[in-house]
């Protein structure tokens, strides 16, 4: 099931495993993701690498329509794939390199985990830097974001290098909110925004693969190939039918009575809700939000209530996160509802 050595002159102390994924599938590469998630062995750590050929990858919780111009992702055979993992939408193509750590709740840690991609990046003679929620920079401008899973005791923080990516082409494929827009503004994100290669001049995928698998070593220890079984493949191939189906990407679009738009401190979120006899009878949220927990329970908490103010101001302070409840109410106060 796992086997094969990757030479290291350390002494092995964990169990440490390397994968790196033979093709360009993003359907394909987010169904091992999910399958090691699911089933990494206590005690265990996994380092898989993959690179996706031309692909959106939007959050679990997010609204295709919304995020993505699917009309130009058809005419150009770009992917759509839905990850398990909150976080917004971004544009893979064969310059991106990703990564992820896979380990049990008590080996996972976040700070050695991206020591080890910092230390990658340090051997090109650069300093990079954790900012901000998710993501790493060099000199101010980003090229890793990251995001996160938790399932059956495993944790995944998984991320992206951008080594010598196409930037020009997210804008024909990623729909940026106005909300978004007038935060960040595009062309100040474009200029944050860089690819390692810029910096490092002549730097492949392959090469930054090979620096991040030594920095790897240097932090982990031996590491052996995985191998996957009959059995796992077999699990592997079908998780990738359901990330290619059409209800996992694009889900339920009912019509809705009310809908509200907001970029709120933990992302951007659209709020819709079906209205019958003045009670507020199913409610849908989309977010890029990283807690992929977060939509469901303000779905919970708004669904039954009277579609009044005071009445969703009260059912929302019934949420754990009592900053999250109070934005979220002062927002609904403030609509001529």
């Amino acid at each position: 099931m796992r086997s094969g050595s990757v030479e290291c002159r350390h002494k092995q102390i964990m169990s440490n495993y390397i994968y790196s994924a033979p093709t360009g599938d993003g359907w394909l590469n987010l169904a091992r993701d999910g399958y090691f998630l699911e089933n990494n062995k206590k005690g265990d750590v996994i380092l898989y690498f993959y690179v996706n050929k031309n692909a959106v990858i939007i959050g679990r919780n997010q609204n295709a329509w919304k995020e993505c111009n699917i009309a130009n992702m058809d005419a150009d055979g770009v992917q759509l794939v839905r990850r398990h993992s909150g976080g917004g939408a971004v544009f893979h193509d064969n310059g991106n390199l990703n990564f992820s750590f896979i380990t049990d709740e008590k080996h996972y840690d976040l700070n050695r985990q991206m020591r080890v991609i910092l230390n990658a990046v340090s051997k090109l003679g650069l300093k990079a830097e954790l900012s901000g929620r998710n993501d790493i920079t060099v000199d101010g401008k980003k090229f890793s974001g990251n995001a996160f899973s938790l399932a059956k005791g495993n944790r995944s923080h998984h991320g992206t290098i951008l080594v010598d990516a196409d930037l020009t082409k997210l804008s024909n494929y990623l729909c940026v909110s106005k909300e978004k827009m007038r935060s960040k503004g595009i062309d100040s994100v474009r200029a944050r925004v860089c690819n390692l290669c810029e910096l490092s001049s002549g730097l492949t995928v392959e090469a930054m693969r090979r620096l991040v698998i030594e920095s790897f070593i240097e932090e982990y220890g031996a590491a052996s190939e995985y191998v996957f079984d009959g059995t796992a493949l077999a699990e592997v191939e079908a998780r990738r039918e359901r990330l290619a189906s059409w209800e996992w990407r694009f889900g339920k679009t009912p019509q809705f009575d009310f809908e509200t738009d907001k970029r709120f401190s933990f992302g951007d979120t659209q709020i819709y809700f079906n209205l019958r006899d003045g009670i507020i009878r199913e409610t849908k949220v989309y977010s890029d939000c990283l807690d992929t927990e977060l939509t469901t329970e303000i779905e919970n908490a708004l669904t039954g209530a009277r579609f009044r103010k005071k009445e969703i101001k009260t059912a929302l302070s019934k949420m754990k996160d009592q900053n999250i409840a109070a934005e979220l109410a002062e927002h609904f106060c403030s609509l001529d509802i």
